[in-house]
């Protein structure tokens, strides 16, 4: 007989496989193990008891159910059955071959769930799943059982003795925490252990789909994940590319939903505020719900709410399951579980707390026929958002100033004169070295900032030459507190809050002063040398700009063929990455209003 798993726990024809239960890289290993073997009977640490409805409810898979009896004492004990546990992978396996399945537990009431810490599973990926064993039973090989455990552990080995004297190859799936006692108890003759034979009242009901978001002992996607790999032959899964995937899909129910798009720096932070999450409670890979609490603090909750949304769902449910269909939640499996909420961003229109007597009462309609009534002819802007950009671009054009200037500074040595002031940086960094007092001399910068032009996504085209923010189009100030502006943006009408409202989103835009001068850009064939839209905003802000400096907020620094034009046109191009600005509040720039004509805005605030 060919010796698989780790030689210590084989004894005779018996192969112990010890797991930990429902985690996923533990199921990869009982597949291998019984691969390898190819057993004649297999024997998983179930209660006889329950053996019909177990049976049944692993033959549903992958369809979750749920084994329900009521003890002695009155509680209630329910057992799931889930794809990613290495005793239900066993009977699977064992159904699907034809092989016979032994349960050979004894069934104990009132034997309360273990939580003792264990080793992060994923380890078993990387050293080794021989070398895990090992290792926790080197270090547990001394601890003492419980009463309940020590009877337990007394009838599988008896049970296990049974099934030896057939001559027959046993597979058996126990507990980590059972194998190494059981093994040694295999070395002496067992007596049968008195215990319960027969349990009248057992049921079986499918469990629903929103306990199944609550109560699964794996992250339901990595159980997807599994079950749709092993259905293809291929069941091993990598926990950390799981996770990868995952932030992937919920990218791309965040981008549907707000439009926006998370940068590589957020996740980037997402990924090593979770990294150090996991390392800081024991963990080699996060917990779903690190993984929650990292997307809510590198991004923002509605990012965090689509990770849980895609993350907690099982694809594989059913609206007739032929079965009764049971809610649980975490406290019913006595699960130590945490609690987070979502404080999302959405669109709302509230109502009068107090109702006010009108002649007419307004009509809500749907956004279907809002849209169907814009005619975008007369179309113009929501001033408060008009505010909050001009705001925003008299910020930018100081900051750029201050960087510039600091950076124009001039540190020197004192001497004769104290220049503009002692330079306290300097003079600590080389007052070790023996260096002596330096003082700073303040350059102030030659000409102003005009134009500036914010770059949010430069809306490259893909392979089929489609974009995300097609909508071009040129706005002339409508006072002189106001600047000309162009922009490219998502389209008008396709997302209305309310009746002649429509909401768009800037890929990016163009602010130049005075106002009344900006002739359209998208259609003047001085520009068409531009390669992009992000080169068009910048040429054109280069061109009306009045001053000598222009401002552009973008990633990327501008191209090569812009800066030579800022050198003819005898401007200058001040560069400031978009990231060392606040993401709350470029994001609230970002949106704005489309109005179908003046006369909407009388109202608009009631929508917006």
């Amino acid at each position: 007989m060919k010796v698989t798993g780790i030689p210590e726990l084989q004894w005779g024809r018996i192969l112990m496989v010890p797991i930990l239960h429902n985690r996923v890289e533990f199921a990869t290993e009982v597949q291998k193990a019984f691969e390898a073997f190819q057993p004649d009977h297999v024997a998983v640490e179930y209660p006889d008891t329950l053996k019909g409805k177990i049976i049944s409810g692993v033959g549903r898979l992958p369809l979750l159910s749920v084994v329900h009896y009521e003890e002695s004492d009155g509680v209630f004990v329910y057992l799931p059955i889930e794809p990613t546990d290495g005793q239900v992978e066993a009977i699977r396996l064992a159904l699907s071959r034809g092989t016979p399945v032994h349960f050979v537990d004894r069934d104990t009431d009132g034997y309360l769930p273990d939580f003792s810490p264990m080793p992060d599973s994923y380890a078993v990926t990387r050293i080794g799943y021989a070398a895990y064993c090992r290792a926790y039973m080197a270090i547990n090989q001394d601890e003492p059982a419980s009463s309940h455990d020590l009877l337990r552990e007394r009838t599988m080995a008896y049970r296990l003795q049974q099934l030896a004297k057939t001559g027959s190859k046993v597979f058996f799936v126990c507990g980590l925490s059972h194998a190494l006692r059981i093994r040694r108890l295999l070395d002496q003759p067992q007596t049968e252990v008195i215990g319960r034979r027969v349990r009248k009242v057992v049921g079986l009901a499918h469990l629903h789909r929103d306990s199944s978001r609550e109560i699964m002992g794996e992250m339901p996607y990595l159980a997807a994940a599994y079950e749709r790999r092993r259905s293809s032959g291929h069941g091993h899964v990598d926990r950390i590319r799981i996770q990868m995937d995952l932030i992937r899909a919920a990218t791309g129910r965040y981008e549907k939903a707000t439009r926006e798009t998370p940068s590589r720096n957020q996740v980037r932070i997402l990924n090593r505020f979770a990294r150090n999450y996991a390392l800081l409670t024991g963990k080699l890979v996060p917990t779903f719900y690190q993984l929650i609490v990292a997307a809510r603090g590198a991004v923002d909750d509605n990012f965090a709410y689509e990770l849980w949304a895609e993350g907690s769902r099982y694809p594989w449910q059913t609206e007739e399951p032929g079965l009764p269909v049971l809610r649980l939640q975490g406290e019913d499996l006595f699960l130590d579980q945490k609690r987070i909420r979502f404080h999302r961003q959405m669109k709302t229109l509230r109502t009068r707390l107090v109702p006010v007597p009108v002649r007419k009462k307004r009509r809500e309609r749907r956004e279907r026929e809002w849209r169907k009534e814009f005619k975008g002819i007369n179309i113009c802007s929501y001033p408060p958002e008009d505010v909050a950009v001009e705001g925003y671009g008299h910020y930018l054009r100081k900051k750029a100033l201050e960087i510039k200037t600091e950076e124009n500074g001039r540190i020197e040595p004192f001497t004769c004169s104290m220049r503009d002031g002692l330079d306290i940086r300097e003079t600590v960094r080389k007052w070790i070295t023996g260096g002596s007092i330096y003082v700073r001399e303040g350059r102030p910068l030659r000409g102003k900032v005009g134009s500036v032009a914010v770059i949010f996504d430069p809306d490259y085209p893909d392979q089929e030459g489609n974009e995300k923010f097609p909508w071009c189009v040129t706005w002339l100030g409508e006072h002189n507190q106001e600047s000309d502006m162009a922009f490219y943006s998502t389209p008008v009408s396709e997302v209305m809050d309310g009746p002649g409202i429509s909401r768009c989103q800037y890929g990016g835009f163009m602010l130049s002063y005075p106002p009344l001068r900006l002739y359209d850009i998208w259609r003047d064939p001085f520009f068409r040398f531009a390669r992009n839209k992000p080169e068009r905003l910048l040429m054109a802000a280069l061109d009306y700009s009045l001053e000598r400096h222009v401002v552009y907020v973008a990633a990327t620094p501008p191209s090569g063929w812009c800066q030579s034009m800022a050198a003819r046109l005898g401007k200058r191009i001040i560069y400031l990455p978009i990231g060392v600005f606040s993401p709350v509040t470029l994001k609230k720039i970002r949106e704005f209003h489309v109005l179908d004509g003046h006369h909407v805005r009388r109202y608009a605030r009631q929508y917006i």
